[in-house]
């Protein structure tokens, strides 16, 4: 199965008069476009995920709450971490010659941080759940968010590429 990389679809389409370097810097700044989008929503579902323990009742949220909390807690971190980790390296490998390398490794990131967000609210949706209503329609409702992530995210932007190139390799 071939990674998806910005590096294909532009190969293949380039901008009209584009040099290499200008496309891989239009690269590099609409992925970190993106990733700043992807990182306001994990930042903000990761500052309630901390302040959750300290909160009044927390107490009673039982051994799947605090299982569902915690898978909650560090996927949120990993996203985290995926996402911010473009812009830190851009800082460090600031006219390095590296640019290319940094936008293959932060789309890489960009598609595991989609991954741990995924899971963060996955599990989010199911510690509320659980919590508010009780096992079988947190179960539900977890399902429901990690499908629709799954489906939006990962799998129809793969099946959109098959086809593509299907579609290039009867032409």
């Amino acid at each position: 199965m071939r990674m998806i990389q910005p590096e294909h679809a532009q190969r293949e389409h380039p901008e009209p008069g584009e040099t290499r370097k200008e496309r891989v810097d239009r690269e590099l700044g609409e992925l970190l476009q993106g990733l700043r989008v992807a990182v306001t929503g994990v930042q903000v579902l990761f500052a309630f995920l901390f302040s959750l323990p300290f909160a009044a009742g927390f107490n009673k949220v039982d051994t799947l709450g605090h299982w569902l909390f915690f898978i909650a807690l560090l996927s949120a971190a990993v996203a985290s971490v995926c996402f911010i980790t473009p812009a830190a390296q851009h800082r460090l490998l600031f006219r390095t010659g590296l640019k290319e390398k940094m936008l293959h490794r932060a789309n890489a990131l960009g598609i595991a941080g989609a991954a741990g967000l995924a899971v963060a609210m996955t599990s989010s949706v199911a510690l509320v759940a659980e919590t508010v209503l009780n096992a079988w329609p947190a179960a539900v409702f977890a399902g429901v968010v990690a499908l629709l992530s799954a489906w939006l995210w990962f799998i129809q932007p793969i099946v959109d590429l098959y086809r593509t190139e299907d579609d290039e390799d009867v032409k």
